[in-house]
């Protein structure tokens, strides 16, 4: 089971790069499955169920379609039609991505599209405000389009053929846009990834931040879905629950490598403390470092049921990298027996229990809730077990 998910998130990153996005989603076959985009795709649909091209399979199909892209909503027929005009001398179908389209504009469309005169799709743009106005930008980008705005001086009624962006091809379904090939200029898309990338990097914002990185995979990588199956309920939580953690932690490996796991790594790298040449309070401070170092591998131990101390010691005197396999009881190169954590959250743990620990010496007070002792089982003047307190 571990193997399959192992081998299918790297089949998944592989496919998509480092800047796409892997998600996870419950299916009702049993089983793993990897299903890959390549293109833009976003979470919304075609307006109304006459726009399908497929009826079969629910969904409509645009083969090297113009892309009409509008911050605003689109309502009367009498400023779509000089563009639909050229649309239809051009002898193409349409895409109107906005940020709606009802009323006359919509029933033309529908009205058109069920005569046969002229195939066109009309989709709600993703998003909100600012968020929605990025990724129609982003879009225009990856067309080579422009984006309908009074903010820069474009209506509806003025354009022309021109500011539309184009594709291979386009797929919509109820629920979601796939833009394939999308005919944008490549130094502009690596311009607007780059621009992306340095708004990661400056927000502080966890949600700004995986937000933008949506953004960024569907402009540079692309989006695998991995879908698990399960026998069960609770089995089909906990599955999933693993390949999202596997998934992350793949992805921090990417990023910064691997280390042994197990806590060894940590425990391993505490005579670097002994280098500093350190005195006071700062001595005091790397003691208490050295103690934490230790801290993970001891409770690994402890959860084994091996002694703390024992294990610890053998792990300290042992070639780098070696150290306990919680799952055979064996002491081994961790790494070639596939125990290992990505660098990135090690670091990163040690680094915020540091951050939290100086948040702490520098507080007046701290509220805690005080942990509520077991009552004693009926019958045991013992009062439960002593010294048990953990």
């Amino acid at each position: 089971g571990d193997q399959s998910i192992g081998d299918l998130i790297a089949e998944a990153m592989d496919k998509v790069g480092n800047e796409g996005v892997i998600t996870v989603e419950e299916s009702n076959t049993f089983g793993l499955q990897l299903e890959l985009t390549e293109g833009m795709r976003f979470d919304k649909g075609y307006i109304s169920g006459y726009f399908v091209t497929d009826a079969e399979r629910q969904e409509a199909v645009l083969e090297d379609p113009f892309i009409l892209l509008v911050s605003s909503k689109v309502s009367t027929v009498k400023d779509l039609l000089p563009l639909l005009e050229k649309v239809i001398q051009a002898g193409k179908p349409l895409l109107i991505i906005a940020e709606d389209v009802e009323g006359e504009a919509l029933s033309t469309l529908v009205v058109n599209k069920i005569r046969g005169t002229f195939k066109s799709v009309a989709v709600k743009a993703p998003g909100f405000g600012d968020r929605r106005k990025a990724m129609l930008q982003d879009m225009a980008i990856l067309t080579g389009g422009q984006v309908i705005s009074e903010e820069v001086g474009l209506t509806l009624e003025n354009a022309d053929v021109s500011l539309l962006g184009k594709a291979r091809k386009v797929v919509i379904t109820k629920d979601e846009t796939t833009i394939v090939e999308g005919a944008g200029d490549p130094d502009a898309i690596a311009g607007r990834v780059a621009q992306i990338r340095a708004e990661i990097e400056n927000s502080d914002s966890d949600y700004d931040r995986e937000k933008l990185q949506e953004r960024l995979a569907k402009l540079a990588g692309g989006v695998a879905v991995i879908k698990a199956g399960a026998a069960t309920e609770v089995e089909l939580k906990e599955r999933k629950h693993r390949i999202e953690d596997a998934v992350r932690n793949a992805k921090a490996a990417v990023e910064e490598g691997i280390v042994a796991g197990g806590g060894v790594a940590l425990l391993q790298s505490a005579p670097s403390l002994g280098e500093l040449k350190l005195s006071g309070d700062e001595a005091t401070g790397a003691n208490i470092v050295k103690v934490a170092l230790e801290a993970p591998l001891k409770q690994i131990a402890f959860n084994s049921g091996l002694e703390p101390g024992v294990v610890a010691e053998k792990v300290r005197n042992a070639s780098a990298g070696t150290g306990l396999n919680a799952a055979t009881g064996e002491y081994e190169d961790l790494l070639k027996a596939g125990v290992a954590d990505p660098v990135k959250v090690t670091r990163s743990a040690l680094q915020n229990a540091a951050s939290i620990a100086g948040l702490f010496l520098t507080t007046e007070a701290v509220v805690a809730d005080k942990p509520e002792k077991a009552a004693a089982p009926v019958g045991d003047p013992t009062g439960g077990m002593g010294g048990m307190d953990f």
